[in-house]
């Protein structure tokens, strides 16, 4: 990407399962509770999202420029949030490859972290946003540890820290720079965000992309950061259910929406735009193929870019991958789009072209030239037009 085509560096936004189209549809066109809620819930995640730049930037990453997804407007440096509170003295460094968890409870409200609900090695509580909080960390981190050989989401024992009932009616999830937040939804379009598993892999996926390649939250860039947490989030699902490829219904957020809403999802990895269709949600925008990319301003009104709606695209290219080389998504493509993601030479700005090709020299290096592996991740990115026919 030139210099004249690097995207502008955007407002915070924050890095919500739930897109800002979805909150703002609720918001126009719902009942005044919920349309409260979801006003609410952005709200919220503009506050969060200036906080989490300050916090992304403590990682001490050389050259990090931003939250785990961004380039940080001089302005905002300048506000430094103020330390958030100490609840208990800081804990020693734990041994590589060791699993540390802390689930806290807000009590519907926002001061973080909350009370301390369930540490390391603890029992259920019969809390069940408690309880599949602290499951989904423990999952997340395996896929890390066992699969990838990451120590955790920086790769030096980082502690997972959640909380979970997090403020009123609260309509999203998500990674602030620091640690996980899980609202209970409203109950009338979203249910408690720790429903759904793969979730919890998606924003504390947003984490390792804060600790690597730190790529910036705008336009495509900013999309294969939504689409890599995708990925993760989807390979955490179907490692916990044990699925192969072939086998999974490559749906993000399943059972995030209640029976009210007419969609069976968040997104399809597999067939993007067609995980929902609701009277006050809408129909789901996002494309399958670079025909349909949605050029839209990089403003937080057109989230930064489209970088939820685009992030079909690379998501169909990563199902198309992982089916083409069949077996687990976790052992086949998965393996490929984590070693482009944190090999040392992708830049921050990178779209989607320069992510496929990362791609394909990872699957060239560790496959071989001519492998099923290498073929199917090129026809993955020829099929949804990333590739052009002269590659």
């Amino acid at each position: 990407m030139s210099t004249a085509e690097r995207p502008t560096p955007p407002a915070p936004m924050l890095q919500g399962i739930i897109p800002p189209h979805l909150l703002r549809q609720i918001a126009a066109a719902a009942e005044d509770q919920q349309a409260s809620a979801a006003q609410r819930t952005l709200a919220v995640g503009r506050r969060v999202a200036g906080n989490r730049e300050v916090r992304a930037a403590r990682t001490g990453r050389p050259g990090f420029p931003g939250p785990g997804a961004g380039l940080v407007p001089p302005h905002l440096v300048q506000h430094l949030a103020p330390p958030r509170p100490a609840t208990a003295p800081p804990a020693a460094a734990a041994p590589v490859g060791v699993l540390r968890r802390r689930v806290h409870d807000a009590q519907q409200g926002t001061a973080l972290p909350g009370v301390l609900a369930r540490g390391e090695g603890q029992d259920a509580t019969g809390d069940e946003a408690v309880d599949e909080a602290y499951d989904g960390l423990g999952a997340t981190w395996e896929l890390f540890q066992q699969v990838f050989g990451r120590d955790s989401l920086d790769d030096a024992g980082m502690e997972l820290v959640a909380t979970v009932h997090y403020g009123q009616d609260f309509q999203n999830a998500f990674w602030d720079g620091e640690q996980m937040i899980f609202g209970d939804g409203d109950g009338v379009y979203f249910r408690s965000f720790t429903n759904a598993v793969d979730v919890i892999g998606h924003e504390l996926a947003h984490g390792v992309v804060q600790f690597t390649a730190g790529l910036i939250y705008v336009a495509q860039p900013g999309a294969l950061h939504e689409s890599v947490a995708d990925c993760i989030g989807s390979m955490v699902k179907q490692r916990v259910l044990g699925q192969s490829a072939e086998e999974a219904d490559w749906l993000i957020g399943e059972g995030v929406f209640t029976d009210a809403v007419r969609g069976v999802a968040l997104r399809s990895m597999k067939a993007p735009g067609t995980a929902y269709d609701d009277p006050v949600l809408g129909t789901d925008p996002q494309p399958a193929s670079m025909a349909e990319y949605a050029d839209l301003p990089h403003d937080e009104e057109n989230d930064n870019g489209g970088v939820h709606i685009n992030s079909g695209i690379p998501n169909r290219a990563f199902y198309l991958a992982a089916t083409g080389i069949g077996g687990t998504s976790w052992d086949g493509a998965g393996p490929i789009w984590y070693e482009a993601l944190t090999a040392s030479g992708l830049p921050k700005d990178a779209d989607f072209a320069a992510f496929a090709a990362a791609t394909l020299e990872v699957a060239a290096r560790r496959h071989g030239a001519g492998s099923p592996q290498l073929d199917a991740v090129e026809a993955a990115w020829r099929t949804v037009g990333v590739l052009g026919a002269d590659g």
